[in-house]
């Protein structure tokens, strides 16, 4: 192994909040192992994958709030699947893992786009504070932010919803999928996206149900306004954004 992972006994929780969904690209299996049991004793949700290529293709299918990713990896580097990752997505957190501990390798890095950078060996719990951190910053960011996309207003803390300065009365689920589609404004989300972000695991939406809710948004957000804002594309999903 190129570093070890420092184990701790009786880890304490450190996460009041649940069910954050983690992407770990790691080669070394006992180390990934090792990971992953630490994330989710701290009720996280963890894909691990041990290649860049496969990490680069479950980011591009999910959304994670944070990303932890070894520099060493076999074919592509860390740093290259980090660049990547960054045409795609440049909000989602990103920690390195690296037993390449110089001041050019850490440049290179926080070059690539990642957001933090951990050195092997290194105690697990140092891991979960550093986590912890990304992934509050990320929330905090987030949070109390007014989305907007043409004449469209969604106030995130007071879960209000206006077009062209009209009050639109939304469903709770109804809210769900807007705000999510809102934040993705621009980008082509996939019914397994929705499904997955949308609708919990213990209730998981069939295509057909997805398909009804983006008519009731439909009817609400864009039947008597111009421009209309979401649109489907044939075989992909939807996307959220001016014009067709």
């Amino acid at each position: 192994m190129t570093g070890k992972v420092l184990a701790c006994s009786d880890r304490p929780h450190y996460f009041s909040f649940i069910m954050n969904r983690i992407l770990l690209i790691e080669d070394e299996a006992q180390v990934a192992a090792f990971i992953t049991q630490g994330l989710r004793e701290q009720s996280f949700t963890v894909d691990a994958v041990q290649s860049g290529l496969e990490g680069e293709q479950l980011a591009r299918k999910h959304d994670y709030d944070a990303l932890i990713i070894d520099v060493m990896l076999p074919r592509k580097s860390g740093f290259a699947v980090c660049r990547t990752i960054r045409t795609f997505n440049a909000s989602v957190p990103i920690l390195l893992l690296t037993a390449l501990d110089s001041i050019e390798d850490k440049t290179e890095g926080f070059t690539a786009g990642a957001d933090d950078y951990l050195v092997k060996p290194f105690d697990v719990r140092e891991l979960l504070l550093r986590l912890q951190a990304l992934v509050r910053r990320k929330s905090s960011q987030e949070q109390g932010h007014l989305l907007t996309l043409a004449d469209l207003q969604l106030d995130t803390d007071a879960k209000r919803v206006t077009r062209a300065g009209q009050d639109i009365e939304l469903t709770a689920r109804e809210y769900a999928l807007l705000e999510y589609l809102m934040r993705n404004q621009r980008r082509i989300v996939s019914r397994y996206n929705i499904a997955e972000n949308v609708w919990n695991s213990e209730q998981r939406a069939e295509s057909n149900t997805i398909e009804v809710f983006i008519t009731f948004l439909r009817r609400k957000i864009d039947k008597e306004f111009t421009p209309k804002l979401i649109h489907t594309v044939v075989g992909m999903g939807y996307v959220m954004k001016e014009g067709k």
